[in-house]
């Protein structure tokens, strides 16, 4: 069975949902600690808020279906930083919680064999995939673009300080899409009140975003950090905290995000 999903799309866009899988494969169940096999820390739910958009907007949607517990495809492979100096943080094969507490038992702990194996099993693949998928669009359209969905609980102390605004958009501080893609994407937030929004503020886009956003090949990529508190309760079992009436409140933002990037000629 692969380790994601491509859903193929008519449209130059691409979502892809790096963090949406939730499944712990059963040989590595023995060496996490009981609680992490609930996958906690994924951006739950992404894909249920996702698909309907990208299927009426002829979008190409990929998602992986494993935890980022197993590995951290928004990371880089040799696990370079994203945020140097930052405190707290998961890297690419995870070993805390999103609260701090270890992941793993004594001694279950990931060498680099480990690390290397996984790699190869299910970083590579979905990278190959996305980066396959860009190019195809590129051929077809003159441009590919990307938008990466993400969602986090709204205060995590061992993470960031205090609360994240509702919204979080990331374009690498601008270098990971032409400058008028970040400027209308920022208008388009600012110009509403419901929800509290920043534009490359603490998340300024993971590795995904920096590195297949390319602008001088015309690949533009951005990345969309979005808090739970906007479709989920976050006080409830996130498995089935998806809040249907919350929920149709962000997704017209959303859609008129996506709509913005297809809209938008080099």
């Amino acid at each position: 069975m692969s380790v994601f999903q491509l859903r193929q799309g008519r449209a130059p866009l691409l979502i892809s949902l790096p963090h949406a899988g939730t499944e712990i494969p059963a040989e590595l169940h023995d060496r996490f600690v009981p609680r992490a096999l609930a996958s906690e820390d994924t951006d739950w739910h992404l894909e249920r808020l996702y698909r309907p958009l990208a299927e009426a907007l002829g979008a190409s949607l990929i998602v992986p279906r494993y935890s980022r517990y197993v590995i951290d495809l928004n990371r880089p492979s040799d696990d370079a930083p994203l945020y140097p100096g930052a405190s707290g943080g998961t890297g690419l094969v995870p070993t805390r919680f999103f609260t701090s507490e270890p992941l793993y038992r004594d001694g279950g702990e990931p060498g680099a064999a480990d690390v290397d194996a996984r790699v190869e099993a299910y970083w590579r693949p979905y990278h190959e995939a996305l980066a396959a998928e860009l190019t195809r669009l590129r051929a077809e359209h003159g441009r590919a673009m990307l938008f990466e969905g993400h969602s986090i609980r709204s205060v995590l102390p061992w993470l960031f300080d205090g609360e994240l605004p509702a919204l979080n958009l990331g374009t690498a501080d601008g270098a990971a899409c032409a400058p008028t893609i970040t400027a209308r994407l920022g208008a388009l937030l600012a110009g509403q009140s419901q929800f509290s929004q920043v534009v490359n503020g603490r998340f300024k886009g993971g590795y995904i975003t920096r590195h297949y956003g390319r602008p001088a090949e015309g690949w533009h990529a951005v990345q969309l950090e979005m808090c739970q508190r906007c479709y989920m309760d976050e006080a409830a079992d996130p498995r089935t905290a998806y809040d249907e009436a919350r929920a149709a409140q962000v997704t017209p933002l959303i859609e008129k995000m996506l709509k913005e990037m297809l809209a938008w000629q080099p």
